[in-house]
């Protein structure tokens, strides 16, 4: 019984070391998503900006470069 009583409780060590390494990575993918989404919402702005700015020449007006 002890035998038993010894392997169930290193079975427990590693089931809770693989929890709490499985908990950081979790918490280290939601805080990189976290900032993803920062990221998308800046870029979203920018383009927004540039699509209401006239900065950006449709193909039809856009000129070949001098060296063609």
């Amino acid at each position: 019984m002890d035998k038993n009583r010894q392997s169930l409780e290193e079975q427990l060590t590693l089931i809770q070391a693989d929890q709490a390494q499985m908990s950081d990575e979790l918490y280290a993918q939601q805080k990189e998503i976290q900032h993803l989404k920062l990221m998308i919402d800046a870029l979203t702005r920018k383009l927004q900006s540039l699509e209401t700015d006239d900065g950006i020449l449709r193909p039809d007006e856009d000129q070949p470069p001098p060296h063609y």
